[in-house]
């Protein structure tokens, strides 16, 4: 029994007062019990919050600058009728590739081939009148020694011996212009490359009076970029890498570039500059740039609009560090670093370029320090908090819904059991 029972059943009351009485027991026991919860609840310290952090890891960070640029062709033709004649026939697939050589128009050439069998026949008549005139003159050779002949009748013969070599000569040039111009009633490609369409048909006249212009050959691979720097941006470039704060991105290899695309997109083959112009152009103050890229599937076009991202320089003991990590105000630059005891502290930093979605950070933080990324509504005063590991969000949709995917199973067969 206990004493709360026994010590009712001893103690005599009075009927009407009784239940008054053991409730006012109860109450005290109630309330003594809840007093010792609340000392077990006090006892109990609260979890540390969570925050995302990356860990600073300096190095070498690469300057991207992203420029406006036009895609050109590295090579261009025209391909024109250096022959006047008629058009016969088109010998190529329009926007197909080509070779150097390739046969593309005909031209009548009958006029061309008569001019070349008249060439070929004069210089068969000058060839006999050669021949004539050599052995005239080797004739006279020992007779003027013999004085057979006269002096004055050798020297004639001489000089028709050499008339007739020349008239050889100018018989050999007219049968090779004779053959230029017939070759030219086959119009060839100039150079390889991807042909546009034809700019003329079947049966019209060309080449008379002008090299009228038959189409148009491109060479697409490699391709070239033309861009634009503000000579302002060169200059302080420059000045940084002649006082040490920068370093030359390549050394002595030529810089690389990359294209993004109209569409957002950036294009999987790396290209290199070739070259930075030597004047500025008065009118808007930029200085021209030129790139090379290869495009070997022909995705890249001329005319095409895109933006070129190039690697000028490097910063050292520099990272990159998520934009939404950084507090940027009139005041400066600022960082949440988490300390070793879990204390949060600001830290002031120097910000250089943006790199997509995250910050260039040349000073401010030291090697192994803790920055925090996420996590910043959990903040309460002074109070430590735990970093753990900070990851992209970009990045977490494909591994949380595999790991969705292998859960699901086992869920499935708890609810069953």
């Amino acid at each position: 029994m206990s004493f709360s029972s026994t010590f009712l059943s001893d103690v005599s009351v009075a009927p009407s007062a009784r239940p008054l009485w053991v409730g006012g027991l109860f109450t005290v026991v109630l309330l003594a019990g809840c007093g010792q919860g609340n000392k077990d609840a006090v006892a109990v310290a609260p979890p540390l919050a969570q925050v995302g952090v990356v860990t600073v890891a300096l190095g070498d960070v690469g300057l991207m600058t992203e420029l406006p640029g036009r895609l050109e062709a590295s090579r261009v033709a025209q391909v024109r009728a250096r022959a006047a004649g008629i058009l016969q026939k088109r010998l190529f697939n329009e926007g197909s590739d080509v070779k150097a050589g390739e046969a593309l128009f005909t031209i009548d050439s009958a006029p061309y081939a008569a001019a070349y069998a008249s060439a070929q026949a004069s210089l068969a008549r000058a060839q006999a009148n050669l021949e004539q005139a050599t052995s005239l003159a080797q004739r006279y050779q020992p007779l003027v020694k013999a004085n057979a002949v006269s002096k004055q009748e050798f020297a004639n013969a001489e000089a028709a011996q050499k008339q007739a070599e020349a008239d050889v000569a100018v018989g050999k040039a007219a049968v090779q212009t004779a053959k230029i111009t017939l070759d030219y009633a086959s119009v060839t490609a100039p150079i390889s490359g991807r042909i546009g369409r034809a700019l003329v048909t079947e049966g019209a006249l060309v080449g008379q009076g002008e090299f009228t212009q038959l189409a148009v050959i491109q060479q697409i691979n490699p391709m070239y970029i033309n861009f634009t720097q503000s000579a302002a941006e060169v200059l302080k470039l420059r000045k940084a890498l002649e006082a040490g704060q920068l370093k030359r991105a390549s050394g002595d290899e030529a810089v690389k570039v990359r294209l993004v695309l109209e569409d957002g997109s950036a294009y999987a083959q790396a290209g290199r500059l070739l070259f930075s112009d030597l004047s500025v152009d008065q009118a808007t103050g930029q200085i021209t740039l030129r790139a090379e890229v290869p495009n070997p599937k022909g995705l890249l076009l001329p005319g095409l609009y895109v933006r070129v991202r190039l690697e000028q320089a490097q910063a050292s003991n520099a990272m990159l560090l998520p934009q939404q990590a950084v507090t940027r105000s009139a005041q400066g630059d600022t960082v949440m670093v988490v300390a070793g005891d879990g204390k949060v502290a600001p830290r002031k930093i120097k910000v250089g370029e943006s790199q997509g979605n995250r910050w260039v950070i040349l000073d401010g933080l030291q090697a192994g320090e803790q920055v925090m990324v996420d996590g910043f509504q959990k903040l309460r005063g002074p109070a430590p908090v735990k970093p753990v590991p900070w990851t992209d969000s970009a990045a977490a949709p494909a591994p949380a819904k595999a790991a969705s995917a292998a859960a699901t199973p086992a869920a499935a067969s708890a609810a069953k059991n």
